[in-house]
């Protein structure tokens, strides 16, 4: 039980914090270079505490897109998070609901893997909110802090720290791609399909990332889908 504890759950999560020190940092500075305050910045690190949305929702808002595709943009990125918390609640110990609704908003990818791999064969609470509470503090402050520099760098080179943005989406995709054609043909597919709307105008900039996702995720699936029943049907002939 010593190894299930609170403070056991904040050194846990110490790596998770020191890994979102430069992303939040980097987000934080490009809040201010993409018009956002440091309430507005720091608010979105509070409310919303989800990476990549909040590097798509900077974009969107640059662009002047309506609120609304940007939280319906949020959703369909951060869907996969219904998944992660279905699977955790099997290994948590068994917790009343409005304790579960406050520690499953801190779960991330990262603090998902920690939990999901943890030696404990039933997490407690109390460690849960240790990895969590770590981490999220992490991203919030560490956020305000890059807004602050970002508010004393130069103005030539606030702006152009939006290139920063790109690379960091190209960041984050490269490495998820490597060695798995499924996310490479959701990539692939998806940039594809908004190519296509953004030439010819047909949507604008919220629809066409939205309509694009949803397409290519559909899609793909569909195809792997297909491809496993076919494997397991000439399985099931050869055993015969």
């Amino acid at each position: 039980m010593e190894n299930n504890t609170f403070f056991s759950g904040l050194k846990a999560g110490m790596s998770i914090a020191i890994g979102y020190f430069p992303v939040a940092l980097t987000f934080g500075l490009l809040a201010k270079t993409a018009g956002l305050s440091m309430i507005e910045a720091t608010a979105m690190s509070i409310f919303v505490y989800a990476g990549a949305s909040q590097y798509i929702a900077l974009s969107l808002i640059a662009d002047a897109v309506n609120p609304l595709l940007i939280v319906m943009n949020t959703f369909v990125v951060n869907i996969r998070h219904f998944l992660m918390t279905a699977s955790l609640s099997e290994k948590l110990k068994p917790e009343k609901r409005w304790i579960k609704a406050i520690y499953s908003f801190g779960i991330t990818d990262e603090s998902f893997s920690m939990l999901a791999t943890s030696k404990n064969k039933k997490i407690t609470t109390a460690f849960t909110f240790g990895v969590t509470l770590i981490a999220y503090g992490s991203w919030v402050i560490f956020t305000a802090v890059g807004h602050v520099v970002g508010a004393n760098l130069p103005l030539f080179l606030q702006a152009a720290m939006s290139i920063a943005l790109f690379a960091m989406f190209v960041g984050l995709l490269v490495p998820s791609m490597k060695g798995n054609r499924k996310v490479v043909m959701l990539a692939t597919i998806a940039a594809a399909i908004h190519c296509f709307f953004y030439f010819t105008e047909l949507l604008s900039t919220g629809w066409a990332i939205l309509v694009a996702t949803l397409i290519s995720s559909v899609f793909v699936e569909f195809i792997y889908a297909k491809h496993r029943k076919t494997s397991e049907l000439i399985y099931s002939r050869e055993g015969e």
